[in-house]
C-alpha cells in the first residue's frame, strides 16, 4: 500500500487523500450511521408545563448561570469552593 501510494503523482495526492478519508469514515458503523441519519424534525413534546420554552427564551436573551453558579444554586460546592 505505502508503495502504491509513494508511485503516484504528487499532484494525485490530494485527491487520494480525499478518497481515503471517505474510506475510514465509512468503515466505523456507527459513524456511518450517524452521518445517514435523518435530520430531527420532530416537535418538542417534552414542553408539557413551558419549561422548554422559558428555558429557551432564558438563553436567548442572555439569562444563564456560569457552572460554578449553578453548582452553588444546587448545594454541589463546599464553603471553600472546592468540590
Amino acid at each position: 500500500m505505502h508503495r502504491i501510494v509513494d508511485d503516484l503523482p504528487e499532484g494525485d495526492l490530494p485527491a487520494v487523500q480525499r478518497v481515503l478519508e471517505a474510506l475510514k469514515a465509512t468503515a466505523d458503523p456507527v459513524g456511518r450511521a450517524l452521518a445517514s441519519a435523518p435530520a430531527d424534525d420532530e416537535p418538542d413534546e417534552d414542553d408539557f408545563d413551558g419549561g422548554l420554552s422559558e428555558a429557551r427564551r432564558q438563553a436567548q436573551s442572555g439569562q444563564h448561570l456560569s457552572h460554578a453558579e449553578a453548582k452553588r444554586e444546587l448545594g454541589l460546592e463546599s464553603a471553600t469552593g472546592m468540590t
